[in-house]
């Protein structure tokens, strides 16, 4: 059964504070969607898991892939992929990158944050397997801070944070399934891939995720990648 897994990198850094987009910016020497799509190649396709089947799909702003392809050059990255343009938001972006996978595959597909690129290989095969039992599978870890929920009147109530979980990357899906989802009209209510699923009525299986699965966003992110890049 092959494995797909479409990495989905259209930030334009604009909270970074400069003019590079943050999934090119190095961290360790290295840019970030470098490391992350490094870890999903030793995590699928260098192992029994995943043999050679499948592929793996890069999706960005058709403006930023000349440059990618510079940085590709600049520190001979050569690991295979596909490329394919971002779209206007997440969910065009994930139908471009599952355009590329055959309609009649019958296999898996994760879609994963460019800029996550501690997700942990345990975390990976463990999203992979279970999709193969449930069909949507997301990785999430528990929240520990004291959660307030707003109210009208500008009132507040503290709610227990036993209930909810931070959603992580990568979900998981049949490809057919996600497919599917994807064929209809986008809706605001899309934040994630899962609620895209959700909308057919399709049950999410959650699983154990790892919290250095951090998403890249701000300066003070790259400041605790750096020391990631050390210790992971």
């Amino acid at each position: 059964m092959p494995n797909y897994v479409i990495i989905v990198a259209g930030g334009r850094g604009l909270r970074m504070g400069g003019d590079i987009p943050k999934q090119f910016l190095p961290v360790g020497g290295l840019p970030i969607l470098m490391r992350t799509i490094q870890t999903f190649h030793d995590a699928l396709f260098s192992s029994p898991l995943g043999g050679e089947e499948g592929g793996l799909i890069l999706v960005l702003p058709h403006d930023q892939q000349a440059y990618w392809r510079q940085l590709c050059d600049e520190y001979h990255f050569a690991i295979p992929h596909e490329l394919t343009d971002g779209g206007e938001t997440r969910f065009h972006s994930v139908k471009n990158g599952l355009d590329l996978i055959p309609d009649d595959a019958d296999g898996v597909v994760g879609v994963h944050d460019g800029v996550r690129p501690f997700v942990s290989a345990e975390v990976i095969r463990r999203c992979y397997d279970a999709v193969r039992e449930h069909g949507a599978v997301v990785p999430v870890v528990p929240v520990v801070e004291t959660v307030r929920q707003l109210l009208p009147e500008g009132d507040s109530l503290t709610v227990d944070r036993e209930r909810y979980r931070l959603v992580q990357t990568p979900q998981t899906f049949r490809i057919a399934l996600l497919k599917e989802a994807c064929r209809h009209p986008y809706q605001p209510s899309f934040t994630d891939d899962a609620s895209v699923v959700e909308a057919l009525g399709h049950r999410i299986i959650l699983v154990e995720g790892n919290r250095e699965n951090i998403k890249i966003t701000t300066p003070s992110d790259i400041l605790y990648a750096e020391y990631l890049c050390q210790t992971f």
